[in-house]
C-alpha cells in the first residue's frame, strides 16, 4: 500500500490499485481535457476520451469514504458528460463551480471568449464534511457591509449583521491563473535566467 505524505509519479490506474477502498476523504482531480496540447492530453476521439475518463472514475469511486468528497476540473463541455456519469453512479451533486481565470487570453472571434474552467463538486453521500466557515471570502459591498455592521439589515423580520470573517464562498471563483502572472525573472538569449525585478 502507499505511504502517507509522499508524492507518487505513477500511471493513475496503477496508483489507484494501491489505494485501499473506503480510505479517501477528499479527491481533487485535474485530469486530461482532450485539448491536444500534449501527448497525455490527446485522444483519437471524444468517445475515446470519455471512455478513459469513465474508466478512472470507476477506479476512483470505491476509494472514497462514505462521507468523502470529489472535485473534478475540466472544460464546461466535458463536465456536462462527467456530471451525468457521476449521477448515474449515484454520487451526490453539490455544485458546478466556475473558475473565472481573469486572464483575457481567449482568441475566439466567432463565439464568447473562453476564460473559465469548471470544477464539479460531488460527494458520496449527503453526510459529507464541508467546513464552510474555513473558506469565507470578503464581502464586496463594502459600504453596505460597513453600515450593516453598525445597525444591521432587516431581513424577514430579523436584523442581520455581517460576519467579521466574510461571506460564504460562492460558486464563481475569481482567481487569476498563476502560470500567467508576470514573473520577476527574465530569460536571456542563451536560455539562462536572471532574477532582476521586472
Amino acid at each position: 500500500m502507499l505511504s502517507h505524505n509522499k508524492i507518487y509519479n505513477l500511471d493513475c490506474f496503477v496508483f489507484l490499485n494501491q489505494v485501499a477502498n473506503n480510505s479517501v476523504s477528499l479527491a481533487v482531480i485535474d485530469p486530461p481535457y482532450n485539448m491536444g496540447k500534449a501527448d497525455w492530453d490527446t485522444f483519437k476521439s471524444q468517445e475515446d476520451f470519455l471512455n478513459f475518463t469513465y474508466k478512472w472514475i470507476d477506479a476512483l469511486l470505491p476509494k472514497l469514504k462514505k462521507n468523502g468528497s470529489l472535485y473534478i476540473f475540466n472544460t464546461p463541455f466535458n463536465s456536462a458528460f462527467i456530471l451525468q456519469y457521476l449521477i448515474s453512479k449515484k454520487m451526490y451533486f453539490q455544485n458546478w463551480l466556475t473558475w473565472d481565470k481573469r486572464d483575457g487570453l481567449g482568441a475566439s472571434k466567432r463565439k464568447y471568449s473562453n476564460g473559465q474552467e469548471t470544477i464539479l463538486f460531488f460527494t458520496k453521500s449527503d453526510k459529507h464534511i464541508f467546513n464552510s466557515n474555513d473558506i469565507r471570502v470578503p464581502y464586496e459591498s463594502t459600504d453596505r457591509i460597513k453600515h450593516a455592521a453598525k445597525k444591521g439589515i432587516l431581513k424577514n423580520g430579523k436584523r442581520w449583521f455581517p460576519n467579521p470573517n466574510g461571506r460564504y464562498c460562492g460558486e464563481v471563483w475569481h482567481i487569476t491563473s498563476e502560470r500567467h502572472k508576470k514573473s520577476k525573472r527574465k530569460s536571456t538569449k542563451n536560455g539562462a535566467l536572471n532574477t532582476k525585478a521586472s
